[in-house]
């Protein structure tokens, strides 16, 4: 067992400085001070909690983890630190290692379900795995694979010849549901699979990854031919049982993720930007049952995503207008801070 321990240290150490190595010359903020100072004024509590305006003012490990995220974008080692010791103490606390996925500050205790949101732990390991070569931090490498180790041993599955990344450790798999597996193809964070590999290396980052991007290309619903939010894949693709049918919330940062991380032919983004788009030139949302609109989403933040997507599908660049960021409610929000920053990170250029 010892000697076990000792391989599974030897193991985190090096990673940890092939982190160093990679990640450290990226050192420059891809996101300026004052888009950061703004945001944390807006959703940033002063115990490290980022407060989700648009859901009651909860807070959760999705938020949490695109907090840690963003402020290693700002370069800002202190508002990470302090977002990470909320996250650390509030959520860190299921016996396997993942984060419980709710805190509500009106209930006591302020985490009644204990239940994991997969994103939520690939955002709070990647932000730890981007931190640790940032900042030189071995220990927030050893934090970042403690997380990614677990990823991989309870919500990754096989099945039909793909690897699966299901939404939580239960709930969601072939014997959870009649219609399992049921997955969110908008967990998967593209960008994060390659350097979690760094930190907990497995060939089931890559497989996820290929076979998620798979996935996406072939969850073409509607006349909209855009994915579901939650879908069954336990024979041939649909929306899931017990979830409205739509392209909603969830699925809108699909083409940020795939961007982000230079996956998916242009193809499929012009396909996804096309059925996301209205007339106006506003994202919506939409039932993929009868193609019809659910919601417009006219925020910056969400129309930024499928201009992103065009520009990198060969059309015009993005807009001044969409540029400028100014904060409105939490997610769209966020999802505008992490378009800015992969247009930052290329000067300003799409492709």
């Amino acid at each position: 067992m010892k000697s076990g321990i000792s391989k599974i240290a030897g193991i985190v150490c090096l990673s940890a400085m092939m982190l160093f190595a990679g990640l450290s010359l990226s050192r420059a903020a891809s996101i300026p001070p004052d888009a950061w100072a703004a945001y944390k004024g807006a959703f940033l509590d002063p115990g490290g909690r980022i407060i989700d305006t648009g859901n009651g003012n909860i807070s959760h490990s999705e938020g949490q983890g695109y907090g840690m995220w963003l402020a290693v974008l700002a370069d800002n080692l202190s508002d990470f630190e302090l977002i990470w010791s909320f996250t650390r103490t509030e959520l860190l606390v299921r016996d396997d290692g993942l984060s419980a996925w709710k805190w509500d500050p009106r209930t006591r205790p302020h985490v009644t379900d204990i239940n994991n949101a997969t994103d939520g732990d690939i955002l709070i390991a990647y932000a730890l795995a981007l931190a640790a070569g940032q900042w030189n931090r071995q220990d927030y490498a050893e934090a970042s694979a403690a997380i990614a180790s677990v990823i991989l041993k309870k919500t990754m599955v096989h099945r039909g010849g793909r690897t699966l990344l299901l939404p939580a450790a239960s709930g969601f798999g072939e014997g959870d549901r009649a219609d399992g597996p049921v997955v969110n193809p908008s967990y998967l964070i593209f960008e994060a699979f390659p350097v979690l590999n760094l930190v907990a290396p497995s060939p089931l980052w890559k497989a996820v990854a290929d076979d998620g991007v798979a996935q996406i290309g072939a969850f073409a619903f509607s006349d909209r031919k855009l994915p579901a939010d939650w879908v069954s894949v336990k024979t041939k693709p649909q929306p899931a049982s017990g979830f409205p049918p739509e392209f909603g919330y969830n699925a809108v940062r699909i083409p940020l993720y795939l961007a982000r991380a230079n996956m998916g032919s242009p193809e499929l983004l012009s396909r996804l930007k096309d059925g996301m788009t209205l007339e106006s030139g506003a994202a919506g949302t939409f039932d993929l049952k009868s193609g019809a609109v659910k919601d417009v989403l006219s925020d910056a933040g969400y129309r930024i995503i499928p201009a992103l997507a065009a520009c990198i599908a060969g059309g015009p660049a993005v807009s001044a207008e969409l540029k400028n960021f100014q904060p409105t409610l939490y997610y769209p929000s966020t999802l505008h801070l992490l378009a800015l920053s992969f247009l930052a990170r290329n000067n300003g250029e799409c492709r």
